[in-house]
């Protein structure tokens, strides 16, 4: 597997709303309207911004207010990093915009 990939799959790992303009406001846009959201992982060694492709299924918005600022949102998708396909599954506060997640490999 990619040295990457397999860092990234470790469980617990800090991340980061990212992306060219992260904001409370942008990254709800993306998660209803786009259905595209970056998460970046600042503490992988070159602080991996990834776009990932939310599955609406699998992401809830549930206990996020987004009008307050507060809650938070498991977000889920797909991305192919370093030719290896890839699940990203995030946990994000909205008061921080930080939280939780890895990469679950696809495939071999």
């Amino acid at each position: 597997m990619d040295e990457l990939v397999e860092r990234l799959s470790k469980e617990g790992q800090k991340v980061v709303v990212g992306g060219p303009s992260p904001s409370l406001e942008e990254f709800q846009r993306r998660l209803t309207e786009m259905g595209y959201v970056f998460v970046k992982f600042p503490d992988s060694g070159g602080t991996t911004d990834l776009g990932v492709r939310v599955d609406e299924a699998a992401t809830d918005l549930g206990g996020a207010d987004f009008a307050k600022g507060t809650g938070s949102v498991h977000v889920e998708g797909t991305l192919t990093l370093n030719y290896v396909q890839v699940r990203c599954l995030a946990d994000i506060d909205l008061t921080s915009l930080s939280g939780s997640g890895h990469l679950v490999a696809l495939a071999p």
